[in-house]
């Protein structure tokens, strides 16, 4: 038989004689390294096209400057309707779509796609970002080798946010961003193996990435200090602007799409040149938004501009972002989202400054504190904002004011934009994925919420008769019984009974119950995990986790159903 996604004619690689969590371990290195050679490739690659699209041609002629991104728009958009449509979207919702969906398969063909496809879309000088299809790229790579490797079915499911996390850490040169924002928006059930071998794949992407491009974080950041208390009230300024344009944008973006997918079926064509026009028309006068854009901000961290400018580039930057990424303009949504953020940080900070209300840092700190909070706006990914700034500015001083900005963005955000964005996009598409946010805030039941107070249990040397009796006078069918230190077990009226029957009323419980001491339970333990333990015991013991022999309440499978709002004897046809 054929091994489930090994193509016919393709030789597996040899096993070694190792287990499967061995290979996948192996496998997590492998993918690291793969995906980070991937990720300096296309670096290298928007870099030439935007040394010559952007920069040789545009010193000749403003004409260039405009057409530049409409053509790279309408190449990158034509080769992802006609040659690659599995190579789609901005890459994040494609690869969750992997895990739930397609059993961790993600065509090469797609990462080829992707490759090309958004080098010429973001090297012409569109305002969108390479980190999504870094992260798109990595799952394939990921994907690939894992089909090669012949892993079962469920490994290969989470095959994906392995490579999903290495791709995204290569093109942030930062590991722990990663794996953070891998295990935020992309994955919404965990197991320890397999988060081990993405912080494993991520550390091996950097290590390539900064092998071949430098070990410089992606920003050149100046120390970062707060020169009063009071300014932390600027911090919380951020955070309000920043979770206010995210809503803006994010239903900016829902109301634009919808209406021009009422256009005709023709007019998609056209709208990525469109799109590119506009942005090559902002790019005369203001080139900085023009894009990745990472310079600017490292320019912004560098006091090079006044805070009206920062202002200015941080909204036209939201502007022909939104214009791009609703016109189908191949790219990713991070880095303009942490363009626009840095910006109006860095604006509110020098305007703060100039207010000279009281003493502020540097607009540096400014812009950095603001690189996070738009992000978090965005994509309700708070954990991740805050470790992308500290790895940023490798300094634990910006950690209290990244965390007060983004917890108020996040909450404004959440409060006014209930649909997360990747959610908002993926519904658009006609994917139904699960929400990490929705999952991490929903309510866990616990045994304890299910537990009832614990009945009188009977000791191994009761006899028959007086169990027998003391179950008919409460009318239970059952009762624990406790046989040694910490252990328990059950007997059932039935088998009493039974026993009463055959002349053994006086004998103890001891000589009549032969079963194994039954699984114990803890207040704190999932209910749906209790559930898998509680089959062919009609009653389970919930006992301290401080002491063994201390029952604290029971649990049986009504009580279960109880909890879950079940009634096991209603019939739904009536």
């Amino acid at each position: 038989m054929a091994k489930p996604w090994l193509p016919r004619g393709k030789v597996s690689l040899p096993q070694f004689g190792m287990t499967e969590a061995q290979r996948f371990l192996l496998l997590a290195t492998l993918i690291g390294i793969f995906a980070g050679l991937l990720v300096v490739c296309f670096h290298i690659t928007i870099e030439f096209i935007r040394w010559y699209a952007v920069g040789t041609l545009a010193e000749q002629t403003r004409m260039a400057t405009v057409l530049s991104p409409a053509i790279g728009g309408l190449i990158a958009a034509g080769l992802v309707w006609f040659v690659f449509k599995k190579a789609r979207g901005s890459g994040v919702n494609q690869a969750k779509a992997a895990v739930y969906i397609y059993d961790g398969h993600v065509p090469f063909s797609t990462v080829l796609g992707k490759f090309v496809a958004c080098s010429i879309s973001l090297g012409s000088g569109n305002s969108l970002g390479p980190e999504d299809p870094a992260l798109q790229m990595g799952a394939g790579v990921a994907s690939l080798l894992g089909r090669a490797f012949h892993l079962a079915r469920d490994t290969m499911r989470m095959i994906a946010p392995v490579g999903a996390a290495a791709g995204i850490a290569a093109a942030f040169n930062a590991p722990i961003t990663g794996v953070l924002f891998v295990m935020e928006e992309v994955v919404v059930g965990w197991q320890m193996g397999v988060l081990g071998s993405i912080v494993l794949a991520a550390t091996s992407a950097v290590i390539v990435s900064r092998t071949f491009l430098g070990d410089e974080p992606l920003f050149q950041v100046p120390a970062f200090r707060i020169e009063d208390p009071k300014e932390l009230f600027v911090h919380a300024l951020i955070g309000i602007a920043a979770g206010l344009l995210a809503v803006v944008f994010m239903k900016t973006i829902a109301v634009l799409r919808r209406r021009l997918a009422r256009l005709p079926a023709w007019t998609r064509y056209l709208l990525p040149g469109a799109a590119g026009i506009a942005v090559g028309v902002v790019g005369i006068w203001f080139p900085e938004v023009m894009g990745v854009g990472y310079e600017a901000v490292d320019g912004a961290l560098h006091n090079r501009f006044p805070w009206g400018t920062l202002l200015a580039l941080g909204l036209l930057k939201i502007l022909v972002t939104l214009l791009c990424f609703s016109a189908g303009t191949p790219g990713g949504m991070f880095a303009p989202t942490i363009f626009a953020g840095a910006m109006i940080g860095g604006a509110l900070g020098s305007l703060a400054d100039q207010l000279q209300l009281f003493p502020t840092s540097p607009t540096d700190a400014y812009v950095l504190v603001g690189m996070g909070t738009f992000f978090t706006g965005v994509f309700r990914a708070p954990m991740t904002s805050v470790f992308m700034v500290f790895e940023v500015s490798r300094s634990y001083m910006i950690i209290a004011p990244v965390m007060i900005a983004n917890t108020i963005a996040y909450l404004i955000s959440r409060r006014l934009q209930r649909v997360p964005f990747f959610q908002m996009h993926a519904r658009e598409e006609g994917l139904d994925l699960p929400s990490v946010e929705a999952e991490r805030e929903m309510r866990r039941l616990r045994v304890e919420d299910a537990m009832q107070r614990p009945h009188a249990v009977f000791g191994p040397r009761t006899k028959v008769k007086t169990a027998l009796e003391l179950l008919r006078e409460e009318n239970d069918e059952h009762r624990l019984v406790k046989i040694g230190h910490g252990m328990w077990t059950w007997v059932c009226r039935n088998e009493l009974e039974a026993a009463a029957a055959e002349g053994r009323a006086d004998e103890p419980l001891e000589q009549v119950i032969f079963r194994d001491p039954t699984p114990r339970l803890y207040p704190d333990i999932a209910l749906d995990s209790a559930m898998k333990r509680i089959a062919g015991h009609p009653v389970l013991p919930v006992i301290s986790r401080a002491n063994p022999n201390q029952l604290v309440g029971t649990l049986t499978l009504r009580d279960i159903h109880r909890a879950f709002g079940v009634d096991p004897d209603a019939d739904p046809c009536r």
